[in-house]
């Protein structure tokens, strides 16, 4: 099968949560319980919230899922994070190296009793841009105590994947 123009920014995604929370595991509970001002929480609740997160926008994207998977069980460890981002990203990859159309639509829920009808390409979108916001949320937390974060750019995953690499 062809790779569809998704193959490199759904493993990037998986590759990227996973590389940050591989990392954050060996950190002490008094660095991941940090907040650091303008990133939305603690380092651990922003990890929770961008893997709770996927499963959301995945479960409504592909309907892997019949309701949220792990609804409600919201303050889980890194180990079990890990865990449900590699499921994630599987069923993300699988979908988007599948036969779908952007214009399918979806249902979002709002504030309140507010739903929306959002076309699958939305979906899509939506999930990069909040996995790399938050994966940055975590990465300037981390720099703001002097740790170094790992390197999660498309370049590092290209080149540990050897997508991409140096020639001279």
């Amino acid at each position: 099968m062809p790779r569809t123009g998704f193959y490199d920014l759904s493993r990037h995604h998986l590759w990227a949560t996973d590389t940050l929370l591989a990392f954050c595991q060996s950190l002490e509970e008094a660095v991941l319980h940090s907040h650091v001002p303008g990133t939305y929480g603690s380092i651990l609740d922003t990890l929770r919230h961008l893997v709770d997160s996927d499963a959301s926008y995945i479960r409504r994207l592909t309907g892997a899922w019949p309701d949220h998977p792990w609804k409600d069980d919201v303050n889980v460890d890194l180990a079990t994070l890990r865990q449900r981002s590699r499921i994630l990203g599987d069923v993300l990859i699988e979908f988007l190296d599948g036969n779908w159309t952007v214009d399918e639509i979806c249902l979002a829920y709002g504030d309140g009793e507010s739903v929306f009808e959002v076309p699958s390409g939305v979906f899509v979108t939506q999930i990069f841009h909040h996995a790399n916001e938050h994966r940055a949320h975590v990465c300037s937390a981390l720099g703001a105590q002097g740790i170094e974060p790992p390197e999660v750019s498309a370049w590092a995953h290209s080149l540990e994947t050897e997508r991409s690499r140096q020639t001279n």
